[in-house]
């Protein structure tokens, strides 16, 4: 018995051969295409080849190519041609007529007359003969393959055993189409989940520059991958004040996205209460440590702003120095004490510079420094303080220098960048 559409109106069996050795020819054929469908990968396109190939091969009444559920103990007619009883779709119980029989056994089940045999289940009145063949891989049943035909004991021995060894590789190549299935399924999935990680990701970046009288304050930050580790804010405080962080999470991809979720959460929170970076980074690195799994650990660079002073007091978690730019020359801004946060308990010191008039800072991720060529060189802080000498130096302009200096090797890190510019026409800065 089989499960398939309704057979088209039109639909005739081909002409039965006239003898034993044309239909063994058709078998030899059908042989020679059952080896060739093991190089079809797709289910959908997998299964009417094999049922029409062998129903215009046999002159069969029907057709049916049962699959076993991987989740019940069912199995789906996937395929069939001739059938005006069920279709595609169609359900049977492991146990249920012959199909179920087989699947419970294991073995081969031929009915030389279906009238006559106790598992067969009335389907075509037509149908005078069914055999039903095991598909099976490495031991494990894929399916059930059955054929009927409209005459008594219409299947001689060898072509049995000519359409056991069609089954062989029939079985094969479901189940080399079902793992592709599986893995492309897979991968689509994931392709969904990092795309929707990337938005989430994105939504949590600012969304414009703070509006800062007098100063021109931007972000920037582009992931390697579908989602990043590093991550940039601005965060409003009180009197007027602003919290600037930026951070780079160790690792890379969702893990290290989801650190980098947490963290801003975290930081958020204590920015609004600390009095001052280093408490701040002092807080939340004490936190950090209780919550972090081991071995994860993030470096940060925080600031307070204040633009009635112009006056930038910052703390360094393990990050990169930032950068500051001034028409009388330029200085890494180091800090003496300050691991990254996660790994133990450590305190943090804190600078305190004033913008002056034509000042810039620019705080930056490595992905920026460490950026390679195809040759292996690396951007380096030279070609980011020429960068940053520039009278129109932008995050994006920064960003768009790296990418150039790649030569289309593409960022192999998230690349991050903060800019804060001080007034007096952004003039370019001399080289002091």
């Amino acid at each position: 018995m089989s499960t398939a559409p309704l057979m088209d109106p039109g639909f005739s069996a081909p002409p039965l051969p006239e003898t034993s050795e044309q239909r063994l020819a058709e078998l030899v054929r059908l042989q020679k295409f059952a080896q060739r469908i093991t190089s079809t990968l797709d289910i959908e396109e997998l299964v009417p080849r094999i049922v029409d190939e062998v129903a215009s091969s046999l002159g069969c009444v029907e057709i049916n190519l049962y699959l076993r559920d991987r989740d019940q103990p069912d199995f789906v007619l996937a395929g069939v041609r001739g059938c005006s009883v069920y279709g595609k779709g169609h359900r049977l119980k492991e146990g249920a007529g012959m199909v179920g029989h087989v699947a419970l056994t294991g073995k081969m089940h031929y009915a030389p007359d279906v009238t006559r045999d106790p598992y067969y289940i009335a389907c075509e009145p037509d149908t005078r003969s069914e055999v039903a063949i095991p598909l099976q891989r490495d031991g494990d049943l894929v399916g059930v393959f059955t054929a009927s035909h409209c005459e008594v004991n219409a299947f001689c021995p060898d072509q049995l055993r000519l359409l056991q060894g069609l089954c062989d590789h029939v079985a094969v190549a479901v189940h080399n189409a079902r793992r592709f299935g599986d893995e492309r399924a897979q991968r689509e999935r994931m392709s969904r989940e990092a795309e929707e990680a990337r938005s989430i990701q994105q939504a949590l970046l600012p969304r414009t520059s703070p509006l800062i009288p007098g100063f021109r304050v931007t972000g920037l930050s582009v992931p390697a991958g579908s989602v990043g580790g590093d991550w940039y804010d601005f965060i409003p405080l009180s009197d007027g004040r602003w919290g600037l962080v930026l951070a780079d999470v160790a690792g890379k991809g969702m893990a290290a996205a989801l650190l980098m979720s947490a963290t801003r959460g975290m930081l958020r929170s204590l920015a609004q209460t600390g009095s001052g970076p280093a408490e701040v980074l002092t807080r939340l690195n004490n936190m950090m440590i209780e919550d972090f799994p081991s071995g994860r650990f993030v470096t940060m660079v925080y600031a307070e702003f204040d633009p009635s002073t112009r006056i930038l007091r910052i703390a360094n978690a393990g990050h990169l120095a930032p950068l500051l730019v001034e028409p009388s020359g330029h200085r890494w801004i180091d800090h003496e004490h300050g691991l990254p946060l996660g790994i133990s308990a450590s305190k943090f010191s804190e600078s305190e510079i004033t913008l002056g008039q034509h000042s810039r800072i620019a705080f930056y991720s490595d992905g920026i420094t460490e950026a390679e060529a195809d040759s292996g060189e690396e951007y380096g802080a030279e070609r980011l303080l020429a960068e940053m000498r520039a009278a129109d130096v932008t995050t994006d302009g920064l960003l768009a220098a790296v990418r150039k200096f790649t030569n289309g090797c593409g960022l192999r890190d998230d690349a991050t960048v903060i800019l804060v510019q001080a007034p007096g026409g952004f003039n370019s800065v001399g080289n002091a």
